[in-house]
């Protein structure tokens, strides 16, 4: 589809025109570097802006939202609509009182973790291997070394498709492993309230010594989206993947990393084309070999090329 059928710079406010760059490439804005170029990426200063952008936004036009593009695969044909970008503008972490902290949805995850160490609050060390925003945490329950987003969340901030915000009571959501239903379509996440427990010796190194882990056995440093399939119940993504034989197993420029098979790496060249043709293989072996069908974790957008 040509994306002036769906979109042009009359579809947009004149006021927000210099927060937006159009035909932006997205391999520049996801941790595996490959995307096509989205009609219109935006970057709102702050949340009302964000609202008042969607609320002049023409309902025909889709919206995208993105937080450090590390659980994203977008295919080489890119993103029509617009693509909004809230790391950077909505970036408020603040201690509320005693066990509450406010974090807005741009707010990488791991500022939050060192954050509440220093509050001395805890257990927030987890946060630290979450390689995204508190948008993309609060919308898939993202976890690591045995903690999970969710427990801790009493309220979340929301605007809607047409710019209304409210605020919704955690209780409103039901969530599981890497899963969270959402009371009403088209609305997304730009803050949360967290509730966490006095915790007066935590320290830094706590989160060093878990950081220092994760650098031991994950490819940290290469081209990656993190964990690409989600733990089937009882069972762990990466051995049955390496028990299939398929570490090192490459297609085009993308490969099943050797350190951790969960991670598949792009060396360099890799399209998306690539990554999503290895995805598709690794299923289908593993289904094959342990009858298992794998979930992906990463979200899969965009058109073909």
């Amino acid at each position: 589809m040509n994306a002036s059928a769906l979109l042009d710079r009359r579809s947009i406010a004149r006021e927000f025109l210099p927060r937006v760059r159009f035909d932006e490439p997205l391999a520049r804005h996801t941790s595996w570097h490959v995307g096509g170029p989205a009609d219109a990426w935006y970057e709102p200063a702050d949340a009302d802006e964000l609202a008042a952008f969607l609320r002049h936004l023409p309902a025909s036009v889709p919206v995208h939202f993105v937080g450090l593009g590390s659980n994203v695969l977008v295919r080489d044909g890119g993103l029509r609509g617009v693509t909004i970008s809230l790391h950077g503008g909505l970036d408020r972490l603040e201690r509320l009182d005693d066990t509450r902290v406010h974090a807005d949805a741009g707010v990488p995850c791991a500022r939050v973790a060192r954050q509440c160490v220093k509050w001395g609050l805890g257990p927030a060390e987890f946060f630290a291997g979450i390689p995204g925003t508190v948008g993309g945490a609060l919308a898939m329950n993202a976890g690591a070394w045995g903690g999970e987003t969710w427990p801790h969340v009493v309220a979340v901030d929301v605007v809607d498709r047409g710019g209304t915000r409210r605020t919704r009571a955690a209780a409103e959501y039901r969530y599981g492993y890497r899963h969270v239903e959402s009371p009403a379509p088209q609305e997304w996440f730009v803050g949360a309230r967290f509730e966490f427990e006095p915790r007066p010796d935590a320290t830094l190194d706590g989160i060093k010594v878990l950081l220092e882990r994760r650098r031991e056995t994950q490819p940290i440093g290469e081209w990656s989206c993190g964990s690409t399939f989600t733990n089937p119940p009882g069972d762990h993504a990466a051995r049955l993947i390496e028990a299939a034989g398929l570490k090192g197993f490459a297609i085009g420029g993308a490969r099943v990393s050797t350190k951790h098979a969960n991670f598949l790496i792009n060396e360099g060249e890799a399209t998306a084309e690539d990554l999503e043709r290895l995805i598709a293989h690794v299923r289908d072996v593993v289904e094959r070999a342990h009858g298992v069908r794998l979930s992906t974790e990463v979200r899969i957008v965009g058109e073909q090329a």
